[in-house]
């Protein structure tokens, strides 16, 4: 199992696909490919549940600490931390399942709230 497995189980990832934007489309030319939402949400949950900086993500991520605030920013825009917690609560058969994932939802709303 990887790091980003361990960090964002099917589970979570699953919850995740339902309320996530569509991303949005770049114009032609430059710029750099975009990330994988699940490699970025995996980031974004180690920051979020370790406390540590953006900056101080490690590169095993493959991802960089101004990438993953960047669609942080974005998501916590788009509400997603609160959807996905509004799914985790509304399905009471998989609550075992989802239990992990709780936590590390209520850690992402803090950092929102804090961010707004």
């Amino acid at each position: 199992m990887t790091v980003v497995e361990r960090l964002v189980p099917d589970v979570f990832w699953e919850l995740f696909l339902q309320v996530v934007p569509e991303r949005p489309v770049r114009a032609q030319g430059g710029g750099r490919r975009r990330h994988g939402d699940r490699e970025v949400l995996a980031a974004i949950v180690y920051v979020v549940m370790t406390e540590c900086v953006w900056r101080d993500l490690p590169p095993s991520f493959g991802v960089s600490g101004t990438t993953a605030h960047r669609r942080f920013t974005e998501w916590s825009q788009a509400e997603v931390w609160g959807q996905l917690q509004h799914l985790t609560l509304e399905d009471p058969h998989r609550q075992g399942d989802v239990m992990w994932s709780r936590c590390a939802i209520g850690a992402l709303r803090t950092r929102a709230a804090v961010v707004s």
